[in-house]
């Protein structure tokens, strides 16, 4: 439409002007067409341009951004060696402290066994001979009899459950000479008289159906060591042991039972 327009227009003017009409208007609309196309493809350009540019851009962040995470990756890597280094010192530290703790263990252990055989020595009156001066002295049943060191002094002291099958009685014998030292009665707690009492029945009874007593356990466990404590076994359901331990000559401690009817000796399995 707008082409015939022109060429009218040039006509016209060419008529009125008295001059020859010339065609150079009639190649406007294809120029014109071709740089309409121009402008298009130039945007296009424009777009694939900036396009480019922001996969260059994204490229750089992206290779930026890696470079980043391998220096964020050496940084943990260092500080995870610096905490595995710290650990390992701890580790050690550790170790040692666990080594030092046995040797202190091994060197208390040692002092035990020392001192369980110079106690075992300096007994001279055995477990057997104190159970009689103490039954000498109080009359009853010997229940328990113990080598103990008592303010720095040894004594044996022996547990007899007096002839009323109610009275308990501890008395200190001498293990140099045997004598008896002193006793006084053991007086139950009035909270756990009640299960104290029970107790001291159950004990008791199985001692007078018993044909082995303290002082008999003790000899026939005499062979396995010194003998220093004797006590009745009563933390089963049946009353039916002797509870006797022994010392040898280094300071070992070893457990025995030995029955109440037959008087057989029997490692305790329970023994650590």
């Amino acid at each position: 439409m707008k082409r015939n327009i022109v060429i009218a227009t040039v006509v016209a003017a060419t008529l009125v002007g008295g001059g020859t009409a010339t065609a150079f208007a009639l190649g406007g609309d294809d120029e014109s067409s071709a740089a309409s196309k121009s402008s298009v493809q130039l945007k296009h350009d424009d777009s694939r341009v900036n396009d480019d540019r922001d996969d260059a851009d994204d490229a750089a962040e992206d290779a930026a951004d890696d470079a980043q995470d391998r220096r964020d990756d050496a940084r943990d890597d260092r500080d995870d060696d610096r905490d595995d280094a710290r650990d390992d010192d701890r580790d050690d530290r550790d170790d040692r402290d666990d080594l030092d703790d046995a040797r202190e263990d091994a060197r208390e252990a040692q002092g035990d066994k020392a001192e369980n055989a110079a106690e075992a020595k300096g007994a001279k009156v055995d477990a057997a001979e104190a159970v009689a001066a103490a039954l000498k002295a109080k009359p009853g049943t010997a229940v328990s009899v113990d080598l103990d060191d008592e303010n720095g002094g040894l004594i044996w002291d022996v547990d007899v459950l007096g002839k009323d099958g109610r009275t308990w009685h501890s008395v200190q014998v001498d293990p140099g000479n045997g004598k008896v030292l002193g006793s006084h009665v053991d007086r139950d707690d009035d909270e756990g008289a009640g299960d104290d009492a029970a107790e001291t029945s159950r004990i008791a009874a199985a001692l007078k159906g018993s044909s082995v007593t303290a002082g008999e356990a003790a000899k026939a466990a005499a062979d396995k060591g010194k003998v220093t404590s004797v006590d009745i076994d009563d933390d089963g359901a049946r009353v039916n042991v002797w509870d006797v331990e022994t010392t040898s000559a280094d300071g070992t401690e070893s457990h025995w039972n030995v029955d109440l009817t037959s008087g057989k000796v029997t490692a305790d399995r329970y023994d650590d």
